[in-house]
């Protein structure tokens, strides 16, 4: 018996989606767009068996279906599901960062023994559409779900065990409560790093050494302020309720810095970095979060012609993709005078051996 699996949008989760499905036993993944060049797109690379521009036909005698749009398209997505035809038992499930208000909506609709469970994957990339999507997108990555509490037990089992083939790591967790949580560790530093670089942005507007010497430390701290503005958009305003709460708790410890440094309370500052730093070691360095990691490679070299073109194409002879390249001018906070970025771990790992092998002092 096949087991139909419809992706309504395949671009960079939807797309990863799909390669984690496609080819297993028993499994066929039919991916949905509005556009004919981009339905045209996922069968020319191989990503899903075949695509449709058609929903109803994308849905019709789906055993799951997969929501990878935007957060801002989900509720009208699941609007437009509910007047169609779906069969006995489906699944519908989504892949936003915010779970509160989409698994509120999908509980009002009336579904014939249809299921909602919402679902976040934890993983991402600086690259976006079909083209990045990669069948090792979720390894080792927290995917939550978030089923209502009149979802059949047997049916959230069933979805697990479906994403097995993802090689992620499946928890459960009310919608709320993930909001909450993912609010604090991803949507909150969204919106402090922005906020921080607009900051640097109007003094710079008197000073431009601000942008000169923000080459090294503070570019790597405020990197998730360069995110896509539209999406932020979405789920920031989704959010609202539980970010105004974490705005407010922020705006109490920037007060309580302010008053700290009033009073020279040299005992406090370091008693809170103390308290930061040892929390900030437990977490998981490699483990794929809510935030991207970023795998880089520090190292000095030294200053003589060919150099850099001497390391690329070493690393190319060792077949190590190398995602980019930098050269570092303000030093503070970063190990080394040039900085190598790559995309994936083993890549990551592969170069810092290889480097090591040619005699260079390499920091992580």
């Amino acid at each position: 018996m096949t087991t139909k699996i419809a992706i309504l949008g395949v671009g960079l989760i939807g797309g990863s989606l799909a390669l984690c499905f496609k080819g297993k036993p028993g499994l066929h993944v039919i991916g949905y767009s509005p556009r004919a060049a981009s339905a045209e797109k996922y069968v020319e690379r191989g990503v899903v068996d075949e695509a449709t521009t058609d929903l109803e036909e994308a849905v019709k005698e789906a055993n799951y279906i997969f929501i990878c749009s935007p957060v801002g398209m989900l509720e009208d997505t699941l609007f437009r599901l509910n007047t169609l035809t779906l069969k006995r038992g489906c699944v519908i499930t989504d892949v936003g960062s915010t779970k509160a208000s989409v698994t509120a909506c999908a509980s009002k609709l009336n579904w014939n023994e249809v299921y909602f469970i919402g679902g976040h994957p934890m993983a991402g990339s600086e690259r976006s559409g079909v083209e990045a999507a990669s069948v090792l997108l979720f390894e080792n990555a927290y995917y939550v779900l978030t089923p209502t509490n009149d979802c059949p037990e047997n049916v959230t089992q069933e979805l697990r065990q479906l994403l097995q083939h993802t090689r992620a790591h499946i928890i459960q967790m009310n919608a709320e409560e993930h909001d909450r949580v993912v609010g604090a560790i991803s949507h909150l530093p969204h919106i402090v790093a922005t906020a921080l670089v607009n900051q640097v942005r109007q003094y710079n507007d008197s000073n431009e050494l601000h942008l000169i010497l923000a080459a090294g430390g503070f570019r790597d701290i405020t990197r998730i302020a360069s995110s896509d503005p539209t999406v932020w958009r979405d789920i920031l305003i989704n959010n609202r309720q539980v970010m105004l709460d974490l705005l407010q708790d922020w705006q109490d410890k920037v007060e309580e810095w302010k008053d700290v440094l009033l009073r020279e309370d040299g005992e406090w500052i370091e008693e809170s970095f103390r308290l930061s730093g040892h929390f900030r070691n437990q977490m998981p360095e490699r483990r794929k979060g809510a935030i991207h990691a970023l795998y880089d490679v520090y190292m000095d070299i030294p200053d003589t012609p060919g150099i850099i073109g001497r390391i690329a194409t070493k690393l190319g002879q060792e077949e190590i993709n190398l995602s980019n390249l930098q050269i570092i001018e303000s030093r503070e906070d970063v190990p080394g005078v040039l900085r190598l970025s790559f995309r994936e771990e083993q890549n990551w790992e592969r170069a810092q051996v290889c480097l090591r092998s040619l005699g260079y002092e390499v920091y992580v």
